[in-house]
């Protein structure tokens, strides 16, 4: 063990070399992202470890997630810590300009917003050195060396909530030369929350202090904990008398050719069923606008999110090119395709947010880490996700879904019931772990 954590000493010294003298380069490339619109124009300096607001006195506790889908997650249990410890400031960071435009207005107005700093020694000593939190909450997967033993040898606490790691990611950190660093950084976590046992054996066998792994459910069941916004009700409400008297199917997360096989399905389903709406919301909001171009240059009609357009008679097709707005549009449709799972090579997308709508919920077969999330939904009941392979059993499966309202209902119900057996304690088992390791009153 011992010759173990040297070995990891030595490749995080060689980490943190590296990054010291890339540096400059990674400055420069923040001014290029910025330049193309993926860094805040005005707050990007925050990447650098720069703060742009005071810190307050009193203790601290800083989440920290990658992107919008990781920062989800943890608003539930911002909101829970926020009003059950309202003595304890909440810092929340972000690395993506998507998840902060999505995010800013879903906050409570207590928690502090700042974008997450590079992890380089400099910006990573400036942003620790400046905020002193008590505690970092760590979402999924975030496992950033000069963060996590700069904050180690500053005696900060260190938790890891809705912990995964990728098929890819655990294949490569089981590799000789990263393994000791994954051990070593995995030691210094007094709280490792994982999504499932498969994770937990995972982050096992890449040896993360077994007293350290403590299980408290997937924070993506905790959907119904977000509130929605008075402009998204509004937005909703209209939507929803617009579609009023027709058969509605939503295709979510859709990668790219992905849509190939959705528009496919809808093509056949409106030779017979020729009231049939088509609502796609790609994974990225630029696919939508490709979508859209092409579908009107063969001369479609479709309707597209962000220019706020209406149904007009002879659209099919609504295309959502906006971020942030899968979890309401649910409520617009009985039937949810999750799509990111009909090509190989791809991991799936969160169907809770589906099933607490209660929508019917179908998936493709490849869903990556968000297998257990279908496997435990399943145990339930089995009829509350089905799996389909490609275009042919997609398109049979709508079809029954349509033609027989029974069996809809069934499946809609089934999948409602299966969420809500599942979130009902998320939230609060996460903060009774984040709680007992970080914000008892003989800690902070």
């Amino acid at each position: 063990m011992a010759m173990a954590a040297s070995k990891g000493e030595l490749v995080y010294k060689i980490y943190r070399a590296l990054t010291y003298g890339l540096s400059p380069l990674l400055h420069l490339h923040l001014q290029w992202r910025k330049l193309r619109g993926l860094e805040h124009p005005l707050r990007w300096r925050e990447r650098l470890g720069l703060p742009s607001l005071p810190r307050p006195s009193g203790p601290l506790l800083w989440f920290h997630a990658v992107s919008l889908g990781e920062g989800m997650a943890a608003i539930p249990v911002i909101k829970y810590c926020s009003q059950r410890r309202p003595d304890v400031n909440i810092l929340m960071t972000t690395t993506t300009f998507s998840a902060f435009e999505v995010l800013k207005n879903r906050l409570p107005a207590n928690v502090i917003y700042q974008f997450a700093p590079l992890d380089t020694p400099a910006a990573m000593n400036a942003f620790l050195g400046y905020w002193k939190p008590n505690g970092i909450v760590l979402m999924e997967s975030e496992l950033w060396p000069n963060l996590i033993m700069g904050a180690s040898k500053l005696g900060i606490g260190l938790a890891l909530l809705n912990a995964r790691l990728s098929a890819k990611s655990f294949r490569n950190w089981s590799r000789p030369v990263l393994f000791p660093l994954i051990s070593l950084l995995l030691s210094k976590f007094s709280l490792i929350a994982p999504l499932s046992s498969v994770q937990a054996i995972h982050f096992q066998l890449l040896r993360a202090p077994p007293f350290s792994i403590h299980f408290s459910g997937d924070l993506k069941y905790a959907v119904n904990e977000h509130e929605l916004l008075v402009k998204d009700v509004r937005h909703i409400e209209d939507m929803q008398k617009q579609l009023s008297q027709k058969r509605v199917w939503m295709a979510a997360s859709i990668h790219h050719g992905e849509e190939e096989i959705m528009l496919g399905v809808h093509n056949i389903l409106m030779q017979t069923h020729p009231d049939i709406v088509t609502i796609i919301v790609p994974r990225h909001p630029q696919l939508g606008q490709e979508i859209a171009e092409e579908m009107q240059k063969g001369g479609q009609n479709v309707a597209l999110r962000s220019q706020h357009e209406k149904f007009i008679p002879g659209t099919s097709i609504y295309v959502v090119d906006t971020l942030g707005e899968l979890r309401q549009l649910y409520q617009l449709t009985p039937i949810a395709v999750i799509g990111g799972s009909f090509l190989p090579g791809l991991a799936g997308h969160n169907i809770s947010e589906a099933a607490a709508a209660g929508c019917a919920v179908l998936t493709g077969h490849h869903v990556g880490h968000f297998s257990h999330m279908v496997r435990e939904m399943q145990q339930l009941n089995p009829l509350s996700v089905m799996q389909v392979s490609g275009k042919l059993e997609l398109e049979k499966a709508l079809r029954e879904l349509f033609d027989d309202g029974k069996i809809l209902e069934s499946r809609q119900k089934a999948a409602n019931e299966a969420y809500h057996a599942l979130s009902s304690s998320v939230v609060a088992n996460a903060w009774n772990l984040l709680n007992f390791h970080f914000l008892r009153q003989d800690f902070i």
